[in-house]
């Protein structure tokens, strides 16, 4: 018997309908013909022991027994799921043959592997386990993912990158968190002080933007520009670009301080000959934006309709699970498997007969054109979020689940347009000695750009000038301007600030080796992350605005910069991603974090948190419930498969 155990019921339900009947739905399974099974879990089966399950000596809170480092790692099964639990195990002991069918990421790995695992499945099983990675829920997406089956050992690296997420959080969270609850308490705090590996960074950050904001004090700059004629009476505005002799006249970034010496330039330029030094004209092009990863949507759905990073993700699995109209949505990846290409005849008929908003642009698309989307190297356990052939269910939508899905359809559609293309004009002018600039871009072809709403500046189009022409600059103008703060996170600039957290991070070498797609948590866990911080009540909205309660300010202040800025966890989260890959070592980043918690221990027990005297309690949290969830939290994959809300304060 082959024996398919899929992450969830639909997608167990989803890989039933590729086989033919007559099918047999038994307690926890589905029979198939010719004796082959399919079982599932529901979401994780299992979760880490609370410290008092390996020590009754845990169960009191104590510096004493700080910091907690399990010698061997326990699991244990989780009550609503015990049932299901035992389903599989004897599944997988009748197997001859396990395909293991979690969802196609880290997490969706180690939830299948962890259960094999548990089971104590034979060996020989567990070497010719095979894999199936399902990425789209319709079932003929399904019957070639059949065809395709991997052996499971090839994602070794996967689950071991999950397994030490998993337990990095467990122990970073919970250790630190009896420890600055405890010292709370010393000066009569009485609730819990949750802390975690993410989520404090996140709100570090937030807390950060207010100080600044808070502190900020605006000063007056001054720029000049040159109002420049041709010889054949056209005019356009070029900028004065000050000189290296300016320095000791300038602000941190650059803008001129100085009034007096911006209006002896403005009065000096002014009626005065403008040489035209280097002049330039190029024909370019842009290609279209890449299809969307999760954050990218999130990104993008809250700057147009202001929906928070959990909504998205609700809807994206409401469109993936329930209607099946795009493919695996917790995707970190903007490419496509270069094989998908040849559904895309399908998929753009498939959304000319739904949606009558791109029915013009789709008759413009050509199915044979390749983007740069389309690359197999960029891709990895999963692709880019796409519509899939199946959109009937398109009217039955919501309004928010059509606007989501008509972001996905047009960010699809623009990989069959033409590149956008415009003149790029530059003109370099020496008035008096002094550079200034002018530059201007004119479309010459829409392209791709004809699916989304245009500026309605004007297009800056230039004169056509040569090197050594001698024009004239009429008047010199002074312009006075005032810095302004730093602005307030939203949903949009939070999730950015995530996923692209080197320009956040102080150490300047760590900024060196981030790459601009590093980021705090996974694509999973981010929207969680940010409701969970809302919930704990450190966080709070002011129309668009995310902003810091004075408990999340408090509470930060008191931290050591180490907890509070995202340097630490933004290495660890790099390593994570190389041990995914298998390029670093599962249990030395384990060993490195160890060393860090016993410092952080030590720091947490020399303070006094006298900021957190008076400061409110945190939302009541059950204490038998406060540290249980610590893999299903980290991993999002209880929320979106039991619908609940993550509640370990360990999560991240």
């Amino acid at each position: 018997m082959r024996l398919f155990i899929a992450e969830k019921p639909s997608l167990a339900r989803a890989i039933a309908s590729a086989f033919p009947g007559p099918q047999k739905k038994g307690d926890g399974f589905i029979q198939l013909p010719g004796g082959d099974c399919i079982t599932w879990c529901i979401g994780h089966l299992l979760e880490q022991a609370e410290p008092e399950d390996y020590s009754p000596s845990y169960k009191r809170w104590s510096f004493d027994t700080l910091p907690i480092v399990p010698d061997i790692w326990q699991l244990k099964p989780k009550a609503n799921t015990k049932k299901q639990l035992a389903v599989v195990k004897k599944l997988i002991k009748q197997a001859d043959q396990i395909i293991h069918a979690g969802d196609p990421d880290r997490e969706g790995q180690l939830l299948v592997d962890e259960v094999l695992h548990y089971c104590q499945t034979a060996k020989t099983k567990l070497s010719q386990c095979q894999r199936l990675l399902v990425s789209d829920l319709n079932t003929n997406a399904i019957k070639k993912a059949l065809g395709k089956l991997q052996s499971n050992g090839n994602f070794a690296p996967l689950s071991r990158s999950a397994l030490a997420r998993s337990r990095a959080d467990w122990l970073f969270g919970m250790n630190l968190t009896r420890a600055y609850t405890l010292k709370g308490k010393q000066v009569g705090y009485q609730g819990v002080l949750s802390i975690g590996r993410v989520q404090t960074p996140i709100l570090g950050m937030v807390v950060k933007r207010e100080q600044e904001i808070n502190a900020f004090i605006p000063h007056d700059f001054y720029q000049v520009e040159a109002l420049i004629r041709t010889p054949d009476t056209q005019t356009f505005t070029a900028k004065w670009v000050p000189s290296e002799a300016c320095q000791g006249h300038m602000d941190e970034e650059g803008r001129i301080i100085n009034p007096k010496l911006a209006e002896h330039v403005a009065n000096r330029i002014t009626d005065k000959p403008a040489a035209v030094s280097k002049a330039e004209r190029q024909q370019k092009k842009q290609p279209p934006p890449l299809p969307y990863s999760l954050s990218s949507l999130q990104i993008d759905a809250a700057k147009a309709f202001g929906l928070s990073a959990q909504q998205v993700l609700d809807i994206c699995q409401s469109l993936y699970e329930t209607h099946k109209m795009i493919s695996y949505p917790r995707s970190d990846c903007r490419y496509l498997p270069t094989e998908q290409h040849q559904e895309a005849g399908a998929i753009l008929s498939a959304i000319n007969r739904t949606t009558s908003a791109y029915q013009p642009h789709v008759i413009a698309c050509d199915p044979k054109r390749k983007s740069r989307a389309w690359n197999d190297k960029q891709v990895g356990a999963h692709h880019g979020i796409i519509p899939t052939q199946s959109l009937a269910a398109y009217s039955k939508l919501n309004a928010n689940e059509q606007r989501v899905f008509d972001l996905i359809c047009r960010q699809y559609l623009v990989q069959f347009l033409e590149d956008y293309e415009y003149r790029a004009s530059r003109i370099e002018l020496i008035i008096e000695g002094g550079v200034f600039v002018a530059q201007g871009n004119v479309p010459t072809k829409l392209g791709w750009k004809a699916l989304f709403k245009q500026d309605k500046k004007t297009s800056d189009e230039l004169p056509n000038v040569t090197e050594q022409d001698q024009l004239w600059c009429e008047q010199g103008v002074l312009l006075t301007k005032q810095t302004t703060p730093p602005e307030y996170f939203t949903d949009a600039s939070l999730l950015a600030a995530m996923t692209g957290i080197a320009k956040f991070v102080v150490d300047k070498e760590l900024k060196k080796v981030l790459r601009d797609t590093d980021g705090l948590g996974t694509e999973a866990t981010r929207a969680g992350i940010i409701e969970l911080l809302f919930k704990r009540q450190f966080l709070y909205r002011q129309g668009k605005q995310i902003r810091p309660t004075p408990a999340g300010m408090r509470f930060i202040e008191s931290l050591p910069a180490s907890l509070a800025t995202p340097d630490m966890t933004a290495r660890w989260e790099m390593i994570l991603n190389r041990i995914s890959h298998n390029e670093a070592d599962y249990q030395s980043f384990l060993n490195e974090l160890v060393a860090n918690l016993r410092q952080q221990i030590d720091t947490c027990q020399q303070q006094r948190l006298t900021a957190l005297a008076d400061l409110p309690a945190s939302p009541k949290t059950n204490p038998k419930r406060r540290y249980r969830k610590a893999n299903t939290a980290s991993s999002g994959k209880g929320r979106r498969s039991t619908k609940r809300q993550p509640n370990s304060h360990t999560n991240h």
